[in-house]
């Protein structure tokens, strides 16, 4: 298996549900910020994903923010999201996924790591031995080297018979 092949493609992460989760054997998620859960440099109200967040908290499923996003901006989220978390987490170096695993007392193979990008989010989560789960950019508003990086994560999607987004 590709470590940039993640395992399941959505949407959004609102398609994630506490059965999606025990159907594969998995009681956390790692999930990115940016872009993932909220636009990128966003610091405006984000109820429909706090709600999300809430109902799968509710459900049993531990969440943890990990992001390379800098430390003040993951407080600022983690705080209205309800779960820890943490920044400059130098994805997709395999250590910080690990770490947070343990954070949340699961072992990696238990953990899903979600966000949307393919050489940061999803290869770290496979290097770290989790469940991958990419979904669509909330924005296009990400930094230069972010859309080149868009650009080619295209070509591995098409690459693997996934269906990449057309405006990202």
């Amino acid at each position: 298996m590709s470590m940039l092949r993640p395992k399941l493609v959505l949407d959004h992460v609102s398609e994630i549900t506490p059965s999606l989760l025990a159907e594969h054997g998995l009681g956390g998620l790692l999930l990115d910020l940016d872009n993932t859960l909220i636009e990128y440099g966003s610091y405006q109200e984000a109820r429909e994903v706090q709600a999300w967040a809430a109902e799968l908290m509710l459900g049993g499923v531990k969440l943890y923010l990990l992001s390379n996003a800098l430390p003040e901006r993951v407080r600022f989220w983690t705080a209205r999201l309800g779960f820890s978390g943490v920044g400059l987490a130098s994805k997709p170096a395999p250590r910080a996924f690990r770490v947070a695993a343990r954070q949340m007392g699961l072992a990696p193979a238990q953990v899903a790591m979600v966000g949307d990008q393919l050489f940061t989010d999803v290869l770290g989560g496979n290097l770290a031995g989790m469940y991958t789960i990419m979904v669509r950019p909330l924005a296009d508003n990400a930094l230069p080297h972010t859309r080149l990086a868009r650009r080619v994560e295209r070509l591995v999607l098409k690459r693997y018979g996934l269906q990449p987004w057309s405006k990202t």
